[in-house]
């Protein structure tokens, strides 16, 4: 048995996860699987300098997790496919499932859990093909654009007070944003009750939504 090829295989093996073992980069990725990104608009999601940006994506480019273009004086960066989100969500629920503080420290970032009612993606789907409910999707308005739940109205979150007034009191809002662990569809769904509306959110985010093979569209 040659032990420095097998070690060597392994260490190769286990770099993916090497790349995704620091939370700036794993914000990253968790942001990319919402669509393509500049390097600046990346630093500004995850409050860091264009430098430290730029060394997160070079360690996720060497791992292959990432891919570049170039435009103009701007550099884009994207997943490298979707087993890269694939990967990121197994991460995330292995988490979720062994490592005990991310319970409390998800509530201390979303909020107490009972105050926002979760519905999962059948009991969504359901809803939908009845026409019982008002989807809205609360993420940035380019991230709509890239992809978004069939039957979603683009509402980004600091337009959403406005609108509230308009929404019908007699019919279920539901809210969605990037996945489990973003806030945006927490924040909405407190406003909108606030404001005396049926609301809840989404238990997942678009990108499990797609990927689990349910009905999308491209802003055109």
């Amino acid at each position: 048995m040659n032990s420095a090829a097998k070690a060597a295989l392994f260490d190769s093996l286990a770099s993916a996860a090497q790349a995704l073992g620091n939370g700036r980069r794993a914000e990253i990725v968790d942001l990319l699987a919402q669509g393509e990104r500049s390097v600046e608009e990346i630093a500004t999601d995850i409050a860091q300098s264009v430098a430290n940006t730029s060394q997160h994506l070079q360690v996720l480019a060497r791992a292959g997790l990432v891919r570049s273009r170039r435009e103009g004086t701007r550099i884009y960066y994207r997943l490298a496919s979707d087993r890269v989100g694939e990967l990121w969500a197994v991460v995330r629920e292995v988490a979720v499932r062994h490592v005990a503080e991310v319970s409390v420290l998800a509530d201390g970032y979303l909020g107490d859990p009972d105050e926002v009612e979760q519905l999962s993606s059948e009991e969504l789907e359901e809803r939908l093909l009845r026409g019982d409910v008002v989807l809205l999707d609360v993420r940035p308005e380019r991230e709509f654009a890239a992809g978004h739940i069939a039957g979603a109205r683009s509402t980004p979150l600091p337009d959403l007070d406005e609108l509230a007034a308009k929404l019908p009191k007699r019919r279920e809002i539901v809210a969605y944003c990037r996945g489990p662990y973003c806030v945006y569809a927490h924040e909405a769904v407190r406003l909108l009750r606030d404001r005396g509306l049926n609301a809840s959110r989404l238990d997942v985010g678009y990108p499990e939504w797609r990927r689990a093979g349910l009905p999308v569209e491209v802003a055109s």
